[in-house]
Parts: structure tokens; sequence; C-alpha cells
């Protein structure tokens, strides 16, 4: 291929950005590579054979490789890289040239640069792309949004390096505008959530039951090969057999238990929170996730208030099964708020998603790939006014059958003194979700009684207002 035929422009060099740049080149397109570190742009033509990889060391060189009309991938961070970027790469491009966000940057930002690039004629699609490092090289779910035609020019390449799911590629045009970058946000918020339930999990069979960490890693073993099947799963039950090169103890015994995070997960409930969508699972996996990071608070407090002591324990056997059931439920019911807020974003935002297609790019790549995934992918595509995933077939069954296995785990783990925020979470979203009538009734009246915000009546329509009463003696 000569150097002037490349397809595509990969903005940004690090492990991510060059793993999708030779992605690209295996199956036969030609990639321009730039970084502003020009180690990185030599580490990439470095650490291939193939012809379809030219590196650029400035904006100019890569746009001048590129075909015409031209396209251009950023992997940078998000926020002031991609502006920064957007704004250098912007003068070197024509009417009718593609940027592609690519990176995890917040959807008003990509509605900012759709609307600021469009002024100059040139397009903008925001693309997410999960799968990690290894998802980058050997086929990520990739989720874009912006201009139809434009995405139909990249087309091409998006789905031949996409992950393959029953044959499918886990890639599909979303929507317009920030579409793409919503959905991979609310990807991310399922995932926080799923990994927290994953974690206290985990917490409860090594507190609880006893186990090491090599047995534990057998149960998660065993596990993902029925219906828990996963990606999340599968890296838990390997992550709890590694040793530590350098004490020879478990590795994860030696890592800190405070965990970090990017923003993308508190970025899904504050959304949510903006369209007034519950998703009480998301909230507390980022919730736990801050409170992880009191590290000396925790251990200062842990001094003031004594462990729980508890003399009975179930057994081993007994509390494998019934976290099954009680992880299982939880799950589900993570998908189920996730799916709910796309639902609400999708009217508010005009993205016109198709929630099927969405669960059906989610079955490989992404770091929340779950065999689950097909059975909601045929639930979300055969009703399309489903409200939640949780009334609907099979996961109605599912959560029905380890109702009782999730009530005796969260009793065991108040009666222990285990913090498990996020299955509390779950099981408060379907209780509240399945009554019939709510105490809200009561929030109403108390609105109204200090504020006057009036409240609404069970026998009739419209506002109401009442002087409420208060006895001269407690008002005293």
């Amino acid at each position: 291929m000569k150097k002037t035929d490349a397809d595509i422009g990969v903005v940004g060099l690090g492990v991510m950005g060059c793993n999708l740049a030779y992605n690209i080149a295996d199956h036969g397109f030609g990639v321009a590579g730039y970084d502003r570190d020009d180690g990185k742009v030599e580490a990439l033509t470095e650490g291939t054979k193939s012809n379809n990889v030219f590196g650029a060391h400035s904006l100019t060189e890569m746009t001048a490789i590129l075909k015409k009309p031209r396209a251009v991938l950023l992997l940078v961070p998000a926020g002031k890289p991609v502006d920064d970027v957007i704004g250098e790469l912007k003068t070197r491009l024509d009417k009718g040239d593609i940027i592609i966000d690519g990176g995890n940057s917040h959807f008003t930002d990509t509605n900012r640069h759709a609307d600021e690039l469009a002024k100059d004629g040139i397009h903008f699609l925001g693309v997410g792309v999960s799968g990690g490092s290894e998802g980058a090289r050997n086929g990520p779910s990739m989720m874009p949004g912006g201009p139809r035609d434009a995405y139909d020019r990249v087309r091409p390449i998006f789905e031949s390096i996409a992950a393959k799911a029953d044959g499918d590629a886990c890639v599909t045009y979303l929507g317009p505008g920030s579409a793409g970058h919503y959905v991979k946000m609310v990807h991310n918020g399922i995932e926080y959530a799923i990994m927290e339930l994953i974690a206290e999990t985990y917490d409860l069979l090594r507190r609880l039951a006893q186990m090491s960490n090599d047995d534990i890693g057998d149960v998660f073993e065993e596990w993902n090969s029925g219906p828990l099947s996963s990606f999340l799963i599968d890296i838990t039950s390997t992550i709890l057999r590694v040793r530590d090169t350098e004490t020879n103890q478990h590795l994860l015994d030696m890592i800190l238990d405070a965990a970090h995070q990017k923003g993308t997960g508190k970025w899904t409930s504050q959304d949510a929170m903006e369209l007034q969508v519950p998703v009480p699972t998301i909230d507390a996996a980022v919730s736990m996730r801050d409170m992880s990071g009191y590290k000396q608070e925790r251990e200062d407090a842990a001094k003031v208030f004594p462990p729980v002591e508890v003399n009975t324990a179930p057994g081993r056997k007994e509390l494998v099964m019934q976290l099954e059931g009680a992880l299982h439920f939880a799950i589900i019911a993570a998908y189920a708020q996730g799916f709910s807020l796309l639902r609400a974003a999708s009217q508010k935002y005009e993205y016109h998603l198709n929630p099927s297609d969405i669960a059906g790019i989610w079955r490989g790549g992404c770091i929340i790939r779950a065999d689950m995934l097909d059975d909601m992918r045929r639930a979300l595509g055969s009703k399309h006014d489903l409200t939640n995933l949780m009334v609907a077939k099979p996961f109605s069954g599912i959560i029905r059958e380890n109702l009782k296995k999730l009530y005796k785990t969260i009793g065991l783990a108040i009666e222990h003194g285990v913090p498990v925020a996020g299955l509390s979470s779950a099981l408060a979203y379907y209780d509240a979700y399945r009554t019939f009538q709510l105490p809200a009734n009561l929030i109403q009246a108390q609105r109204d009684f200090f504020g006057s915000h009036t409240y609404e009546r069970i026998d009739r329509e419209g506002t109401f207002h009442t002087e409420w009463k208060k006895p001269v003696k407690e008002m005293i």
C-alpha cells in the first residue's frame, strides 16, 4: 500500500491507540498513526511487519497520508486533551472530512464538538470503544453515534475490526449526536455495578465461609460455566489464583483496598438523577468506590467500632449456592437499571436508540459481555414497549427463583457486619418497583406542609394545597 493511501488516521498511540491501529491494519486497511511523543510513533512502526501502518511525526504529515475525504480517530484522554487535538486538527482538514472521538468523552462535550465542527463542514462521530487493550487488538465492542452518512463511510473498517458474536459484528449505528458516547457511559455505569456486586460476593465468601482465594477462584470458575458466564466472572476466577512473584502470597491480598475511578460511573449516576431514573445499584457502586478511598479513616473507625461477633455461620456449600442466586438476581437488576436509563435518555435527547441492538453489540468484546445478554437482546427486541427487563421472560422467572436467596444473603451480611451496598440496593430497587403503593403520599403531604408545594389526589384530577394545622403546644 502506498504511503498516501491510508484509510484512517489514529491520533494517540498509547496501548489502546496502538492496538487499534494494528487491528485495523490486520484487516487490510491503511493506518497513519500520530502521537506527540515521537518515541510512540517509532514504536508503532517497529512493532509490526505490516505494510499498512505508517508513522507520522506531525498532524500535517498524518493528514497528508490519508485518502480524501479523510477520517481521523482520536484515542486521547477525555476533556481538554480532546479539545486541544480537535483545535489543532480541524485547521488541517477540509469540508466533508470526519473526526472520530474514540475515548470516554462526556456526552455533552460530544454535542459541543459536533456543533462546532459542523460550522466548518467537518463531520464528528462519538464512538464508545470497550474491551480494554486486548479488545482493541483482537476485537472491541464499538458504540458509534453521529451523522449516519459519516458512519457509513467508516462502517467497513469498524465492522471488520469489531468483536464477533455468533457471526455478528459487535458494532452498529446507534443514533445521532452523542448517542454513542451516552451508550458507552451507561455501559460503564453497569460495569461499575457488576464489579461491586462481584466484589461483595467475594467478600462474603472469604469472611463468612473463611474460604481461601484459590477455593473462591474455583467457585467463580464453576459459576462461569453456568448462567453467570461472563467476562468479569471469568477474570475474577483468574485474579483470585495469581501469586505475587515477590512474596509468593496471593497478589490480590497485596493490593490496597482503595479503588479509583475515571468518572464514567459518576456521570451515569448524575445524568440518571437529571432524568429522574432510579439506578441505585450503579449509585451504590460509585459511592463504595468513594468510600474505599477513605482508607485511613476506615482504619481509625475500625478501632472504635469492633467487628460484629457471630457464633454461627452458614455451611460453605449452602452459602455458595445462595450467593450464586443472589448475584444472578442483582446483576439482572443492574442491567435493568442501565437499560431503563437508556430508554429515558433516548426519548429526552432524541437518540432513537434500539435497546435490542445495544444488547447485541454488548455480547462480545466489551467488559460487560455475558451470556445473559443474548436473552436480553431477544427480550428487548420482541417487545418494543418493554419498560423494565425484570418483568420480561426469562428474567422475571430468575428474579422469583432467586429472591429468597438474596433476602437471606443480605440478612447474613447484616448479621455479620459485612457491607453489601450493591446487593442491598438491587433488592431495594426490586422491592420498590414491585410495590403497588409506596409511602410517597406522606412525602407529598410533608412538602405541602412546609413549602406549599401542593399534592395530587387519588380520587380526582388536579393539584391541591391544604393549610395544615399544627397544635400550639407542638409549635412552642
